[in-house]
């Protein structure tokens, strides 16, 4: 196939540096990888190279600048976690691949405080579609894919524009084994490890001085599973998460806690369950009750969708197919 030259601009200067890379950092590395040529000048740029590769990098570059206009604060750049993913080794796939020009017709996105958060992946935009039109939904798939982030930052989202009153985290404080009576210090000190990833999502979008003020207020609950039992929450966005770890009959009681007003998002990995062997997790048991419910949305999220340190990636798949 004979090579030929497409042209892109992008016509805010101000964004240039970082879509471009310190020293067109961004550029080079998708010329290493795709085997093309690029040249810019200012916020013209020139792409050489076979078809689908250029329109792989092009749809690329053009994804990641839609999401700086709409001021995305991203953790990692996305050119980087591009290449990073079984996508990037089949390019002519590009449509289906995490920044690819498919995402920039996508005008979801979550606004929090302190960044905007936009989907990464195909199941992303499922994931982040289901929330805005179930009161209920399931997110299932390994670690580091965006399940209880994502969520975090709906619940951030709609708090922030009044359409719910409360937010309330939770998951089961038994994990790996561990008894927490076991564990060192009062009852919140012994709590707090097993509640550290919710606060950590939180600290990501909201201030500090603002989550301490909804936290004293009560407007943002972190609470261990048992303390959900008897309550019915209304006007409430409610995360349980790592539910692997909850029995059948406490997701039942958690399920019911579903009020007036409210919405429940259920995330976990099936298949990481720490209950003992003979039990049956309350996640996967509800999975298979409910899955006829239309009301009820599924989302299931796969290795391609992690985004965190490529190596993550890599430790699920092994682990997966070993």
């Amino acid at each position: 196939m004979t090579e030929q030259t497409i042209h892109v601009e992008f016509t805010d200067n101000r964004l240039i540096p970082t879509l471009f890379g310190i020293d067109d950092s961004n550029l080079r590395k998708l010329e290493n990888y795709l085997q093309i040529r690029m040249a810019a000048r200012g916020g013209m740029l020139s792409i050489t190279g076979k078809d689908p590769e250029i329109y792989f990098a092009k749809d690329a570059l053009e994804s990641y600048y839609i999401s700086l206009k709409k001021g995305g604060a991203m953790r990692d750049n996305p050119v980087d976690m591009l290449l990073q993913t079984e996508h990037a080794k089949h390019p002519h796939l590009r449509a289906v691949s995490p920044e690819a020009g498919h995402w920039q017709q996508s005008e979801i996105v979550l606004r929090t405080p302190k960044k905007a958060i936009f989907p990464r992946t195909r199941n992303q935009v499922l994931y982040m579609q289901q929330l805005q039109t179930h009161d209920l939904v399931f997110a299932a798939g390994p670690a580091g894919t965006g399940k209880t982030y994502i969520a975090v930052a709906q619940a951030v989202a709609l708090w922030l524009e009044h359409k719910i009153e409360r937010i309330v985290l939770s998951r089961p404080a038994l994990e790996a084994g561990e008894k927490i009576g076991f564990l060192p210090g009062d009852f919140k000190e012994k709590l707090d490890p097993y509640l550290r990833p919710l606060y950590d999502a939180l600290y990501d979008m909201v201030p500090a001085e603002l989550l301490q003020k909804a936290l004293t207020q009560n407007m943002i609950e972190i609470a261990p599973l048992g303390f959900m039992r008897g309550r019915t929450l209304t006007h409430s966005y409610i995360i349980v998460d790592e539910a692997q770890n909850t029995t059948a009959s406490q997701m039942k009681m958690l399920l019911t806690r579903l009020g007036e007003g409210s919405r429940m998002v259920v995330t976990g990995e099936p298949t990481q369950t720490d209950l003992p062997a003979s039990m049956t997790s309350g996640l996967q048991d509800a999975l298979d009750r409910l899955k006829k419910i239309e009301q009820i949305g599924f989302v299931s999220l796969t290795e391609s969708d992690v985004i965190r340190h490529p190596l993550t990636k890599q430790i699920i798949k092994a682990y997966h197919h070993a």
